[in-house]
């Protein structure tokens, strides 16, 4: 419905939002006039400042809101002063937000009297996922009474119009619809996306295109008129705080200022556009409205000149701050994990070995009964059967279909939705069905999950897990066979295990949720059951509920014979995954003449280990099931010659995969793709003739 004015706004909230509104004005002023002083790419809100003051007049410090990069004047209302925003404006040190790390507006703050704001990337409409994760995260502490609030908290996601057309803007829509979560998805349209037209754009706005998703509440209202703004936004904070239910808003608005500093509007939109837009200017409304309620033009005045002196104050005062100190650059890459030794019994007497599938179930089973706080989502992955391997079964009936439950085919929200649960105290557990459909949420992986720790200057580790089950073997095909370690190893800011075997899998599962930091759980679908020949020993000893495994701790799984090491006749082969039981059937044929090295985790990696044996044995062979042409192993192999170089008695090599595109279903085609132990035992041969 269309929002028309039907209560009357205090002048003290009137005078409230011009004061705002003409801070706003003059901070976009004099950014303008020192643009070779502001040489970091910049927006401002400058035509949107009605409909974002409204909203930020409406929260509470236990609210959400995740402001777009245009929103500063929706920060200036939640109460950040202008010297703040200059210090991300002008990357300073204590720049509040991300540590002079992003962009102007970038908020993220756990500030105490404030409403809290996640981590926010530059990427359009990506923060719709996160937040609506927010959002998933609030009801789930609501419904197990894990916190109590003051007032139901509400999670408000602002961005542009144009951003409604990204396909992980619908993922958000779609899962705050179905579950009914309390999100208001504030669309503020100013009919502009850089220099693309609504026309060129989209077939409607984001109020008729809202229609299509039942279960989403929606409004319009004109952005630019303050008062119907703040009617429209308190109807629709009181609508979700009470009910519960998502709400969309669609505010039409106008662009004055540029699309930012680097895309200026002269570039690409002619007069008669820009009066269009500034014959709306909010501030210019506001101040007519005042005046006809007889508001004394002398104390606007006031207020205006005010507001240009304290912006000028704040400018001089930033650009004096200090910058950041270059030994701070690689701080918050990762939170500080507790997890640093092994610990626990991996061995308890009188246990029956167990398959790896059974070692993920009794681990994340142990996990969820310890913590309330642990939730497992993803796609079939509930009760009915449990992940299309079966790796999750018995944990639906269990624990209920609000702690285990399925997804949409949506693994851009799977992941990204993380970072909402996290920032809220959750810890997901969530699972992508298969390596290759990884690829649709790898953009919230590195844009919003990868980025949060150290844009946010440490305020947001993404604690997560993200079990992916991964590799070829059985004609399973092009699309469920795929290898992706060398993709995720090139993601600064997560973390990637690997294990080959069920106590290894037990315990890095263990050290992963205590991590505060996100995990990958890369889970060889060839080992879940030990049904490939050879693979006998990923079936172990069950470890006991206190073992935990830290990450970055290799494995030495056979140690080649002293005596001929001291000839000069031994290899180190390092692997992980299925290459550890390729290398353990090759080896048969040279006895003690080769030593194995479980990685058992690619991010963080155990290179000392490596190092120390490979400069011992002098030859070196990185074993992987990808195809090696640029892979993680490639690369690793380089690395080990660099540091040993002086000692090797030959180059390091690489050994994976032909390199192919996709993994062929017909198994004659299957088998000549990847590699096995015989293939391996020609290269040891080779290697060990040198």
């Amino acid at each position: 419905m269309e929002i028309i004015k039907k209560e009357i706004v205090s002048q003290e909230i009137l005078l409230k939002a011009f004061g705002h509104m003409m801070i706003a004005k003059a901070t976009a002023d004099v950014y303008e006039e020192n643009r070779n002083i502001c040489k970091y790419v910049h927006s401002t809100s400058r035509g949107h400042e009605a409909i974002q003051l409204a909203t930020a007049y409406q929260l509470t410090k236990e609210d959400w809101v995740s402001p777009y990069y245009r929103d500063e004047s929706l920060l200036l209302g939640i109460g950040f002063e202008p010297y703040q925003l200059m210090l991300q404006l002008l990357a300073k040190s204590d720049d509040p937000f991300s540590g002079g790390r992003s962009y102007y507006s970038h908020p993220s703050s756990l500030a105490e009297d404030f409403p809290k704001i996640i981590h926010q990337s530059s990427a359009t409409g990506m923060q719709a996922i996160p937040t609506t994760g927010v959002a998933q995260g609030i009801k789930y502490i609501q419904e197990f009474k894990l916190k109590e609030y003051e007032k139901n908290p509400v999670v408000i996601c602002s961005f542009g119009d144009n951003s409604v057309t990204e396909g992980e803007v619908s993922e958000a829509f779609q899962f705050a619809a179905l579950h009914q979560l309390p999100i208001i998805f504030l669309v503020q349209d100013n009919e502009w996306g850089i220099s693309v037209t609504k026309e060129e754009a989209r077939t409607s706005d984001a109020y008729d295109f809202a229609a299509g998703f039942v279960g989403l509440n929606r409004m319009k209202v004109d952005g630019t008129d303050f008062e119907a703004s703040f009617e429209a936004m308190k109807k629709a904070v009181d609508f979700v705080r009470a009910e519960r239910k998502p709400m969309l808003v669609c505010a039409s608005t106008v662009l004055i200022g540029h699309h930012t500093s680097g895309v200026r509007r002269e570039f690409y939109r002619d007069e008669d556009d820009l009066e269009k837009h500034r014959a709306k200017d909010p501030g210019v409304l506001l101040r007519k409205r005042l005046l006809e309620e007889g508001t004394d033009e002398e104390l606007l005045k006031q207020i205006e000149k005010k507001a240009r002196l304290k912006v000028e104050q704040d400018f001089q005062k930033a650009i004096a701050a200090e910058d950041p100190k270059p030994e701070t650059v690689e701080d918050h890459v990762f939170a500080p994990t507790p997890i640093t030794e092994e610990v626990g019994e991996r061995e308890p007497e009188g246990q029956e070995k167990i398959v790896m599938v059974d070692a993920a179930i009794h681990a994340i089973q142990e996990i969820m009964w310890k913590h309330p706080e642990a939730l497992l989502y993803g796609q079939d992955v509930g009760e009915r059967i449990g992940g299309v391997f079966r790796e999750t079964v018995t944990l639906g009936k269990k624990f209920g279909n609000k702690r285990v439950f399925n997804t949409p085919i949506q693994e851009a929200y799977i992941i990204g939705s993380t970072v909402g649960m996290s920032a809220v105290g959750l810890k997901p557990i969530v699972e992508v069905q298969f390596a290759d459909y990884i690829y649709p949420g790898i953009n919230q992986l590195i844009t919003e999950v990868s980025k949060s720790c150290y844009l946010s200057n440490g305020k947001f580790p993404v604690s997560n897990i993200i079990r992916v089950p991964i590799g070829a073997y059985g004609g399973g095909g092009p699309y469920h066979s795929g290898s992706v370690e060398s993709i995720l190893a090139n993601i600064k800011g997560i973390k990637v295990a690997y294990p080959s075997n069920a106590a290894d899998f037990k315990g890095l599962l263990k050290a992963a949720y205590y991590d505060p930091n996100p995990v990958v759980m890369l889970e060889h679908k060839g080992l879940y059951w030990s049904k490939v020949p050879g693979t006998e020993d990923a079936k172990t000893v069950e470890p006991a509920e206190d073992y935990i495994l830290p990450f970055g701790k290799a494995n030495i799984l056979l140690k080649a014979d002293e005596a001929e090491t001291e000839k000069g006749r031994t290899m180190l082969i390092v692997t992980y995954g299925m290459g550890v039981y390729w290398a353990k059937e090759a080896v048969k044929n040279f006895e003690g003449r080769v030593e194995i090295v479980d990685l058992r985790t690619i991010i963080p990696l155990d290179e000392k280990l490596v190092f120390e044996r490979a400069k011992l044995h002098g030859k070196c062979l990185v074993l992987t099931e990808e195809q090696i042409q640029n892979s993680f192993a490639e690369a690793f192999a380089h690395r080990i010659s660099n540091e040993c170089f002086r000692y090797l008695d030959a180059p390091v090599e690489a050994m994976g995969s032909l390199n192919l595109p996709a993994v062929p279903i017909n198994l004659v085609l299957e088998k000549e793709m990847l590699p096995n132990a015989e293939k391996l035992t020609q290269k040891i041969e080779e290697m060990l003739s040198q």
